[in-house]
């Protein structure tokens, strides 16, 4: 009985991984979203405006977001030197995805409870900070969108920091309009309809992306992934009769690990196998990391665990 894994982590890894290398596109994103949810927090208390106070209440939650993916991405890259993280601490980014996900559910909720709170009262809004903030946030959110974008498609971390910005966008598109619409009908009541818009547009962002991240805590097989699709490609090697124990799991974005036990036939080559098994997984499967164990056709006891 032998065992082999796939190669391609340690440091290599480390400096290739997806989040690292976007990470400047967060820090610019950071900066950018901070100094406006500055200003866009003084000009809704001055105006009165629940859209543009909601929307700085995101904002915020972007600067927290923004930050901790900042964080994240610098403690997902540093070597282990304490040998107690043996896949290293690539799952800290995750944990900062699930931290945008708490803070944008947050948000909306609050958004929410302060719009109900609002309705048949006596609000007074002024249209013309509203117009003008509305406008400069749209020019940031979208210079913060077009850095992220290329990045989301690659690191979850950097996808929640992305979606925390596409709510922003779409806040900053939201409080324009109550601008207008107020300033239009003499109407307040549109700054309480267009806040609950927002918040609810953010809760389902929230959701969806908290749904991506309990998966990968929850150790799913990766999405596009057919586990019973990798086992058949597995079993159909040469000198493989059957495979059991197979784990297919995220670890972070773009990092996808395996394990498996490989039932041989006698005589086969141990070593065929398992570079035969590595590079199925590797190149028809994107898992690049794999521990795989060869196994003789009489050998038995490792297929009695039933998890």
């Amino acid at each position: 009985m032998s065992a082999g894994h796939g190669h391609g982590h340690g440091h290599a890894q480390r400096a290739g991984h997806a989040g690292g290398r976007h990470r400047w596109r967060l820090a610019v994103s950071f900066v950018l979203v901070g100094s406006y949810f500055v200003v866009e927090l003084a000009y809704g208390l001055l105006s009165g405006s629940l859209a543009l106070l909601s929307d700085a209440g995101h904002m915020a939650a972007d600067v927290v977001t923004l930050g901790a993916a900042l964080v994240a991405t610098r403690i997902a890259t540093r070597p282990d030197t304490t040998g107690r993280r043996t896949y290293g601490s690539y799952r800290a980014e995750v944990f900062a995805s699930l931290l945008a996900v708490v803070t944008m559910l947050g948000v909306a909720a609050y958004v929410v409870f302060e719009a109900v709170g609002r309705i048949g009262g006596d609000a007074r809004v002024a249209s013309g900070p509203m117009l003008v903030v509305g406008a400069i946030g749209l020019v940031v959110n979208v210079i913060a969108l077009l850095l992220l974008r290329s990045g989301a498609e690659e690191s979850l971390n950097v996808k929640g920091a992305y979606l925390e910005v596409v709510a922003d966008t779409a806040g900053s598109v939201g409080v324009i309009a109550a601008g207008w619409l107020v300033a239009a009908t003499g109407q307040p009541i549109w700054d309480t309809v267009v806040a609950l818009g927002i918040g609810a547009f953010v809760a389902v962002r929230a959701v969806s992306l908290g749904r991506q991240v309990f998966a990968v805590l929850g150790q799913h097989v990766p999405a596009g992934m057919d586990a019973s699709a990798v086992a058949a490609d597995l079993t159909a090697i040469e000198g493989v009769r059957d495979v059991h124990d197979l784990h297919l799991w995220t670890l972070t974005s773009g990092m996808h690990v395996a394990t498996a036990h490989l039932v041989t036939i006698e005589p086969a080559d141990n070593h065929a196998v398992l570079d035969q098994a590595r590079d199925v997984l590797r190149h028809h499967h994107g898992v690049a990391h794999a521990t795989l164990q060869v196994e003789p056709a009489d050998h038995t006891g490792c297929d009695e665990l039933d998890w």
